[in-house]
């Protein structure tokens, strides 16, 4: 039995989803000393607002980490036709 391969060459191209169903851009905020982090929101000052209550719970931890999720989009541009 013989297989048959197809390749399919082309330019991809990445850009950030903006499309109206994309899944929205979410924040959250990580302590980076103990690892503890915010509830995953889409409004990045909801996760900042964290930071200090969590401050304000533990005195000693200062630094932190903003993790963002930003849905991006990916495909491949029509290969130019030849030979017409």
């Amino acid at each position: 039995m013989s297989t048959r391969k197809h390749f399919r060459f082309g330019t991809w191209t990445l850009q950030p989803d903006r499309e109206p169903d994309a899944e929205p851009v979410t924040y959250a905020m990580q302590c980076a000393v103990c690892e503890e982090h915010s509830a995953t929101v889409e409004d990045p000052s909801d996760a900042q607002g964290w930071t200090f209550r969590h401050a304000g719970r533990n005195p000693s931890h200062h630094t932190y980490r903003e993790l963002i999720t930003r849905p991006w989009r990916a495909w491949m541009a029509e290969p130019p036709l030849t030979g017409v």
